[in-house]
């Protein structure tokens, strides 16, 4: 009984990341190439052609909180493209999550690439193949973000979670706003088979959908520098008001069990790549893939 009140209560905050879908341009604005944006309706359409991609980013930076947009991935002979929904800082010690979509060859299923960067430095690449196919309608894609985790959820699904292991050793994304950022571009020189597979030109314009964009987090500028980032979103009363954050409750601070079992299912069945068992780029295991739990 206890298990299950806990259950309900994890999910019902997590579900408050679930703020109403906002207008595109509400929330965002074209960053490159204006002239592959194309919207029908409620639907924003980027187009990638033998000319350029195109790419769009959030109007504010954000500290902690759940970030969620609906996408539509390129149907079709997709080889050599990337797709990327994504939160970065700035600088050239910038923190990054990163979701990457790589294209694929007609009826291959698409590999999804997370990678994670904290003070400048990624290499934590892990790749899956999604369940379903993500061309024939449009799909959720989240990153939620507090002081104890990352998770990155497909269709509320986690498909990824990074600790915060500080009191290990490990850095930690604390301490720097970040904007939300999607993108389109050609990457045929790595992105499907390691390279060997190029785009096909004959077949663009390659297109992505988006919709449902919702943006449920801390707004806090870039420009404050790192003390006061880490106090103006702190729920701790410096800064805020003493405002309590959704995400800041005890009971996000880990995977519920539920999850936590969501989450071995996707590794055990469609996870085709972890950096932290790649030992030919690391002699030595990193130390957060010692000590994760998952």
């Amino acid at each position: 009984m206890a298990s299950s009140v806990f259950l309900g209560l994890w999910v019902s905050l997590l579900m408050l990341g679930f703020a109403s879908s906002a207008k595109f341009d509400e929330l965002f604005q074209p960053s490159w190439a204006f002239d592959h944006f194309n919207y029908e309706g409620d639907v924003l359409e980027l187009k990638l052609d033998n000319y350029s991609g195109a790419g769009f980013s959030s109007k504010s930076t954000y500290m902690f909180g759940k970030v969620t947009i609906q996408i539509k991935l390129v149907a079709g002979d997709s080889a050599g493209t990337v797709t990327a929904f994504y939160m970065s800082s700035d600088g050239p010690n910038h923190n990054e999550f990163d979701f990457e979509f790589l294209g694929n060859t007609s009826g291959e299923p698409y590999t999804v690439q997370t990678n994670i960067y904290v003070n400048g430095v990624g290499n934590r690449e892990q790749r899956l193949k999604l369940w379903f196919d993500p061309t024939t309608d449009f799909h959720s894609y989240s990153i939620f973000w507090n002081r104890r985790q990352v998770i990155f959820l497909v269709d509320e699904t986690p498909v990824r979670a990074h600790m915060n292991m500080e009191d290990k050793g490990v850095p930690f994304p604390r301490d720097q706003s970040m904007g939300v950022y999607s993108s389109i571009w050609n990457a045929d020189d790595w992105a499907t088979q390691g390279g060997r597979v190029k785009t096909d030109w004959s077949h663009s314009p390659f297109i992505a959908s988006y919709k449902g964009f919702q943006i449920d987090a801390c707004e806090c500028s870039s420009a404050t520098g790192a003390t006061a980032n880490a106090t103006c979103c702190s729920g701790s009363g410096i800064g805020d008001n003493g405002k309590k954050f959704w995400w800041d409750e005890p009971v996000l601070s880990e995977l519920n069990v539920h999850q936590s079992h969501q989450l071995l299912w996707v590794r055990a069945n469609h996870m085709i790549y972890d950096y932290c068992t790649d030992t030919a780029r690391f002699a030595v295991t990193p130390v957060e893939c010692i000590h994760h739990r998952h």
